[in-house]
């Protein structure tokens, strides 16, 4: 063989081995390149798996998804639990809320359950009831909500002929420990102390000589129900400094009927507070009325209205009693 075919042949023979090298190394590269994708791809299913059970079970779950889920057919718990900053998932009657209770406004996700004293029996059984809060006026109904939902009964009630504080703070702490937010309830009796000695003194700003109250709200134009010492009107006026006067004791409700007369025999320095609603029918009748006039309210004797209050609530009501009074407007003798 010539020494020409010989160089010819390492050539091609190197070039042979540089070809096959080349192959070995891309086909290397690919492998490699397909490794890393293949990694970066379960990098991102696991990242996005990640997300995805961050987004559908967050880390810290909110109180709204942690908190027990509250039916009241009595206001003044339900009310009292709306305050808190828990509102109760339905209460009852919500149609004339505002008519009776007021303050506080209720959220829109509370439910309806119809009336008060007979849930709707169809509604209930649709509702994820936890536990039913409610006082020995509905545990008639208890069975409404089913044998497995619990019930704990907690009622602003006075203890004693007088009325205090703990009759309204000890009753909110209960509905504290039953939703299991004690502290909850207890920043919210402190609030609510401070907020009704803050009504007391605007009030005193504005009326100074007015410190004795009567309190009243009419059934029809010539009969009145008094709210007396074993009702809330007592700790409420009492916390901001004021007198509640009523000339006979109050029943269990907190109350003793009267007659219009019978306003005649209040001291002239005592202003006659009306709790509203009051009907446009009532008060042109009690206008017309020569009794009303010779009593003269307005006038010579200090008189107001108060918009609507739950007169058998709790902590909420006695709030929502002091802010009203803080703002009310009054007319004759001692406001003059």
């Amino acid at each position: 063989m010539s020494l020409n075919s010989k160089n010819n042949l390492s050539i091609l023979n190197v070039n042979a081995i540089a070809n096959h090298q080349l192959v070995i190394l891309m086909l290397l590269m690919a492998l490699s390149l397909s490794a890393c994708d293949q990694a970066q791809v379960q990098q991102t299913n696991a990242e996005q798996t990640k997300i995805e059970q961050t987004d559908s079970q967050p880390l810290l779950e909110s109180p709204e998804q942690s908190s027990l889920k509250v039916v009241s057919p009595d206001w003044g718990n339900a009310a009292t639990l709306v305050a808190m900053g828990y509102p109760p998932l339905a209460t009852g009657d919500i149609r004339v809320w505002d008519q009776w209770v007021g303050e506080p406004k209720l959220p829109n996700t509370v439910v309806d359950l119809g009336i008060r004293y007979q849930p709707n029996t169809e509604l209930v059984a649709q509702l994820p009831v936890d536990m039913v809060v409610d006082n020995a006026f509905y545990q008639h109904a208890r069975s409404i909500y089913g044998d497995n939902v619990p019930a704990e009964s907690v009622s602003f009630i006075a203890k004693d002929k007088i009325a205090n504080w703990s009759d309204y703070s000890e009753p909110t702490r209960q509905l504290g420990k039953i939703i299991n937010h004690p502290q909850m309830a207890e920043t919210y009796i402190n609030n609510s102390k401070a907020e009704i000695a803050q009504a007391g003194k605007k009030f005193n700003q504005r009326y100074p000589q007015a410190k004795e109250f009567a309190v009243v709200q009419f059934i029809d134009a010539n009969n009145l129900r008094m709210y007396a010492s074993n009702s809330l009107f007592q700790p409420a006026l009492g916390q901001m400094g004021k007198k509640l006067v009523s000339k006979a004791e109050g029943n269990g409700w907190g109350f003793v009927q009267i007659t219009m007369a019978d306003l005649a025999r209040l001291d002239k320095d005592v202003c006659l507070l009306v709790i509203n609603p009051l009907s446009p029918i009532t008060r042109s009748e009690i206008e017309k009325s020569l009794i009303w006039q010779r009593l003269n309210y307005g006038n010579t004797r200090c008189y107001g209205e108060l918009p609507p209050v739950w007169i058998y609530g709790g902590m909420a009501s006695l709030v929502t009693l002091a802010n009203n009074l803080a703002d009310v407007n009054l007319s004759g003798g001692v406001a003059q």
